[in-house]
């Protein structure tokens, strides 16, 4: 009657640590699954404003006998495109306000001068910025989803003593400013 006791007893306890240790690893693949989602995301986030940063690029091109302004706009455009590639949240979100800015002068020029404001070039590359705008508030979004899921993981038993454990930290949220949220209006 002993033996069958300790060999119960051997079974509970063998159950209770492969249980144990399937949660662990559960939880662990599922910190990694968030985190690469992130990553994944924030790299189509670079691609879609280095999309926009091109088509600011090319509106230039459109506009430059009309913009005196086009140098420095030009500068500005190449060295937020070099940077994009070594961002992190924190520096998305200032790019996001510079390549913002930057299209916001891009559309006074073309307010100010009525043939380019109706040159279909000009008016197909700024639907295509409101494309790619839409674009990045999509992924924006997701990229925020993830964040605060992985986040909550963090939060919460037990995850959050694996999070400690593994020296997993939270991941930083994309918080492109109010202003900045709406896609520009354009209008011809």
């Amino acid at each position: 009657m002993v033996d069958f006791l300790s060999l119960v007893l051997i079974v509970v306890v063998v159950l209770i640590v492969a249980g144990i240790v399937v949660a662990f690893i559960s939880i662990y693949n599922r910190f990694f699954s968030l985190k690469n989602s992130s990553e994944a995301t924030l790299g189509q986030i670079k691609v879609a404003m280095k999309k926009r940063l091109d088509m600011i690029e090319q509106l230039l091109g459109s506009v430059k006998s009309y913009a005196a302004f086009e140098k420095e706009t030009l500068t500005g455009v190449t060295a937020m495109r070099a940077r994009i590639g070594s961002a992190g949240p924190g520096d998305l979100n200032e790019l996001e306000r510079e390549s913002r800015s930057l299209l916001g002068r891009l559309l006074a020029v073309t307010e100010n001068y009525p043939d380019l404001k109706t040159s279909r070039t000009v008016q197909d590359l700024m639907g295509a910025v409101k494309g790619v705008e839409d674009e990045i508030a999509r992924q924006r979004y997701t990229y925020n989803n993830i964040a605060q899921q992985y986040n909550t993981m963090t939060d919460t038993i037990p995850s959050n003593l694996i999070a400690g454990v593994m020296g997993f930290t939270k991941l930083q949220y994309l918080e492109f400013g109010e202003e900045i949220e709406r896609a520009p209006t354009i209008s011809f």
